[in-house]
């Protein structure tokens, strides 16, 4: 059996001490990327174009948002319509009546 000893308050914590070595090119940090390709040019900005892409992504999240919302409520309709035949009810579909004919 491995004899308990009290802990001491030197050895509740420990500091390692870490040598740098010589600095080589293996020490050295990557030189860091150009930041000028990332600049603006110094023509003047196509307000328009930049405006019409606006606008199109402006119209492209709309489908989005549309065809979700149109998602979501067949597939509430579907979850209600399938509740009802699960249920046992008969009379879950409405038929419709063309009213003129009679």
């Amino acid at each position: 059996m491995i004899p308990h000893r009290a802990p001491s308050p030197d050895s509740e914590h420990q500091v390692l001490q870490f040598r740098r070595g010589k600095p080589g090119p293996r020490l050295r940090p990557p030189p860091a990327d150009d930041l000028a390709k990332y600049a603006r040019s110094r023509e003047p900005d196509d307000y328009r174009h930049r405006m019409m892409v606006n606008a199109a992504a402006f119209v492209f999240v709309l489908g989005l948002i549309g065809a979700g919302l149109w998602i979501a409520e067949s597939m509430a309709e579907l979850r209600h319509k399938e509740d009802c035949v699960l249920s046992g009810r008969t009379n879950c579909m409405p038929i419709p009546v063309d009213k003129g004919r009679f």
